[in-house]
């Protein structure tokens, strides 16, 4: 039976894309080719991998336009913000710098009697499971230095953003990365378990909820595929006594509101010291209420419709019984006339929380952000540690020491101070407990697809 993906619309709910996945011997023929064609590319010089996939990144900017266009069409995201390029050509630009070196061999001895060396090899064909939140610059995360290690990809989108994966391969192929050596395919969830459980990735990385990581999990037992899962955040921000706050207050509701609170280390829940709590919360709802809903093709929306009805009912649920178990929200709804009880969310600023609330607990992905009071750091380390979860942590004080000592006590993945939902391709992009495992970006991110294989060579027979 044929089965059809489809990609509803959070713009007027029709369906905007609709493709079909392939069958099991279809997708099992298409990583054969894969691991055919990986022996190749990977015995080319890493120079020439690096400037064909630098080319397809480069192509993929001369459809900004196209994409742009179908990003808002397929998740919501308003136009004015123009996609997802600058990160995607500044983490590019980063991994090819620091390629030939993140990859040189590790000499132990280079003499006339022997040769020792550690190399990095290439795992062979690793498997990208994308989201659709940042479609672009997840996926681009692994596919870049998966790419310039000599594998190959094979990537699968996730159904909200069908149309990505065909622009990437498109712009890589473009760039003259061959088409078996990156392929965009689309799948259901019963053949994706089915490759996976039959060993045929090398490695795995998925972003996506936490049930999806167990998934991808239980589908690879016994099979030793290595793996990289990015699961899901309730990452805080904590506002010292010593904090600028009119910085704090801007960054922090960006962090909570951008792209319709749909970001992997949005902030979702705040602590404020009680010196400026009560400034903090007014300048919040201040910000909050600036905000425009409405079609992300109007040049004056500021925050656009969720990417799915499905995914805004999660947090109306979670707000509505926050406010029956005693929370406080700030901003009334008939301000965003644009809410339309689907996937146009109005934005919500909740006071009187507690962490028995799932709205302070459970990730929400959306526009709402919890705010507590603190009485000193240590009762602010308590409540960032009080989750499941541990992507980034943003601190606020104008004591770099007073962050690293905070930051030194998280349970996180990144410790921002004064910033926050931010990625530095320099530093690994990681997290701990239900957030997941491994790491990707910087010189690690090489390790994650690459493999060590030592030499040992005796040029001496005595």
């Amino acid at each position: 039976m044929t089965k059809m993906i489809q990609c509803i619309s959070p713009v007027d709910g029709s369906i905007y894309a609709e493709r079909r996945a392939l069958t099991l011997p279809e997708a099992e023929a298409a990583v054969a080719r894969a691991r055919t064609a990986q022996k190749d590319w990977a015995a080319l010089p890493l120079a020439t991998r690096i400037a064909k996939v630098k080319a397809g990144v480069e192509a993929l900017n001369g459809m900004k336009d196209r994409v742009v266009e179908e990003l808002a069409w397929q998740m919501g995201r308003p136009t004015r913000f123009g996609g997802e390029f600058g990160g995607v050509n500044d983490r590019t630009a980063y991994m090819s710098e620091i390629a030939a070196e993140a990859l040189a061999p590790m000499v132990v001895e280079a003499s006339d009697r022997f040769e020792r060396r550690i190399e990095r090899a290439p795992v062979g064909v690793v498997f990208v499971l994308a989201p659709w939140n940042y479609p672009y610059l997840t996926a681009i995360n692994t596919i870049v230095p998966a790419l310039i290690t000599g594998n190959s990809v094979v990537l699968k989108h996730a159904s909200q953003t069908l149309l990505v994966g065909e622009r990437l391969a498109e712009a890589l192929h473009a760039g003259g990365v061959p088409a078996e050596v990156f392929q965009n395919v689309v799948l259901d969830h019963t053949t994706t378990e089915a490759l996976i459980g039959a060993r045929a990735f090398n490695f795995i990385n998925f972003t996506g909820s936490v049930a999806g990581g167990a998934a991808m999990e239980r589908a690879a037992a016994g099979t030793f595929t290595g793996m990289g899962l990015e699961l899901g955040g309730k990452d805080p921000g904590y506002v010292a006594a010593d904090a600028d706050l009119d910085a704090a207050v801007d960054s922090l509701m960006d962090g909570a509101m951008f792209n319709a609170g749909q970001c992997c280390c949005g902030i979702e829940r705040i602590y404020v010291h009680e010196s400026l709590y009560d400034a903090f919360v007014e300048k919040a709802v201040a910000w909050v209420k600036a905000l425009k809903l409405g079609n992300p093709f109007d040049a004056t929306s500021t925050l656009g419709p969720m990417a799915n009805a499905r995914f805004a009912a999660v947090v109306r649920a979670q707000v509505a019984e926050a406010v029956a178990e005693g929370a406080t929200p700030l901003i009334d709804p008939a301000l965003f006339p644009a809410d339309d009880g689907g996937a146009y969310l109005a934005p919500q600023v909740l006071v009187n929380v507690t962490h028995k609330m799932r709205v302070m607990r459970e990730e929400s992905f959306g526009p709402v952000v919890g705010i507590m009071k603190v009485s000193d750091d240590a009762e602010a380390v308590a409540l960032m540690n009080d989750s499941p979860y541990g992507l980034t942590a943003s601190i606020w004080t104008a004591s770099a020491d007073r962050a690293a000592a905070i930051g030194g006590q998280l349970d996180t993945g990144t410790v921002f101070m004064n910033r926050c939902d931010y990625l530095d391709p320099a530093l690994c992009w990681t997290g701990c407990k239900d957030t997941g495992r491994g790491g990707s970006l910087s010189v690690l991110g090489f390790h994650a697809v690459t493999r060590p294989k030592s030499y040992h060579l005796k040029k001496v027979t005595k």
